[in-house]
C-alpha cells in the first residue's frame, strides 16, 4: 500500500467522492488494508463475492449504499457493483490493472487502467494513470470540476448578452424605429 493511499481517500471523501475497495483479495487482506486507508471501521460490513451471488439485483442495491469493501470478488461481481452502483444514479469511475479488471472498467461510466497494467486493461480504459497514482485521479476530477464550471459561467454570459441583444433589436423592430445596433457592432 502507497503511504499517500490514507490522504488520497481523505480528498476523494471532500471533494464528494465514495471509495470503494473492490479486491479479489481474502476478506481479512481487504478488511486491513479498508482500516489502514480508512475506509473500515469496526462494525462495517464487507460484502464477498459469495453474498453477491446471493443476492438480488435490488438487495445488492440496498447493500452497496452501506458497504465500502467487497472482497473475493470476480470479474461478474465486478460488473454488478457497477451496474448497481449506476441503477442508483452514480457516476462510476472504475480502476484496475488486470485483465479481469477490464469488463468492468468498459461497463464504468469513466474506467481507469493504471499504466503498470495489462495491455487489455489500458485499451479498454477511457484513462491511463501513467504515474499509478489514485491521487491523480482526484486531481483530475477536481480540475474537470473547474473546468464544467467555467463553461457553464461563459454560457450564462453569453446568453445574458445575446438576450439583452435580442430585446434590444426586437423592440426596435417592433416600434418602427432604425435597428440601434449593426450586424458588424454585433458580431
Amino acid at each position: 500500500m502507497r503511504p499517500e493511499a490514507r490522504e488520497t481517500i481523505e480528498s476523494c471523501k471532500l471533494a464528494g467522492i465514495r471509495p470503494i475497495i473492490v479486491t479479489g483479495d481474502h476478506k481479512l487482506t481487504a478488511r486491513t488494508i479498508g482500516r489502514e486507508v480508512g475506509l473500515f471501521k469496526y462494525g462495517d460490513k464487507i460484502l464477498q463475492g459469495t453474498d453477491i451471488d446471493r443476492l438480488s439485483d435490488e438487495n445488492l442495491k440496498k447493500e452497496i449504499k452501506k458497504t465500502n469493501i467487497f472482497a473475493r470478488v470476480e470479474p461478474k461481481h465486478k460488473i454488478r457493483i457497477v451496474d448497481a452502483l449506476q441503477a442508483q444514479n452514480e457516476v462510476v469511475a472504475m480502476t484496475g490493472d488486470g485483465v479481469n479488471d477490464a469488463p468492468a472498467i468498459k461497463s464504468a461510466d469513466i474506467g481507469v487502467a493504471l499504466g503498470s497494467g495489462s495491455e487489455v486493461t489500458k485499451e479498454t480504459a477511457d484513462i491511463v494513470l501513467l504515474d499509478d497514482n489514485f491521487k491523480t485521479i482526484v486531481d483530475a476530477i477536481k480540475t474537470g470540476r473547474n473546468i464544467f464550471n467555467n463553461i457553464k459561467k461563459i454560457i450564462l454570459f453569453l446568453l445574458t448578452d445575446t438576450f439583452t441583444e435580442f430585446i434590444l433589436i426586437g423592440s426596435a423592430l417592433l416600434m418602427g424605429f432604425p435597428l440601434p445596433l449593426l450586424a458588424s457592432q454585433i458580431l
